[in-house]
């Protein structure tokens, strides 16, 4: 029934990935997402947050903080999500993936993977977290078709006439964005960590 009420577009990625024989699996830690997530922030030009803060998600929540991962049938790890379920919800939270993973549909595998087994769970809401108007992930998610709900919010400016625009979208960021990119992957997630405490 899920899967019939997936637009024919999305579904016919969700069997793209499914005929390419990918695979989930339900990691006991956040070793293999932390390699994706890292990776993926870095191509998009921000700061990943540190594995150690992944990893005490998953000591603080228990088995209400999942990872699921993807590989192809040879086990190569193609994409991951880090999750949390609260009553009968599932969101999605965190996520990487590789380079092949678009071309494999593991994203789109991904997803679906991850409503079925929070159908197993007895979960009958997916909340596909917030994005904004306009950008990638917003678009990936209508493609599924979700209607999107407006979300409000209340600002108290201190110091200041207007709201900080502190998203990768605000312009005095793409020089930092474009060199943040250059940076081998080691260096950046020994750094990143000091830095992305200060943003927002």
């Amino acid at each position: 029934a899920n899967m019939l009420a997936i637009p024919r577009k999305q579904r016919a990625m969700v069997r793209k990935g499914i005929k390419n024989e990918l695979v989930s699996h339900i990691d006991p830690n956040v070793d293999r997402f932390f390699a994706l997530y890292a990776d993926n922030v870095l191509r998009h030009g921000t700061p990943a947050l540190p594995k150690k803060f992944f990893q005490r998600l998953k000591e603080a929540f228990g088995d209400d903080c999942e990872v699921l991962t993807v590989t192809d049938p040879a086990g190569r790890t193609l994409s991951s999500v880090l999750s949390f379920y609260f009553r009968d919800e599932v969101l999605p939270y965190y996520a990487g993936d590789d380079l092949a993973a678009r071309d494999l549909a593991a994203n789109d595998f991904k997803y679906w993977e991850l409503m079925r087994r929070a159908c197993e769970r007895g979960c009958k809401v997916f909340d596909y977290g917030r994005s904004k108007i306009g950008t990638g992930p917003y678009s990936f998610k209508k493609n599924w078709g979700f209607e999107p709900q407006p979300l409000s919010y209340e600002y108290r400016l201190y110091k200041r006439d207007s709201v900080p625009q502190n998203n990768p979208m605000n312009p005095k960021y793409r020089a930092f964005i474009a060199l943040w990119k250059r940076l081998p992957l080691g260096v950046a997630n020994v750094i990143g960590p000091h830095i992305v405490r200060h943003l927002g």
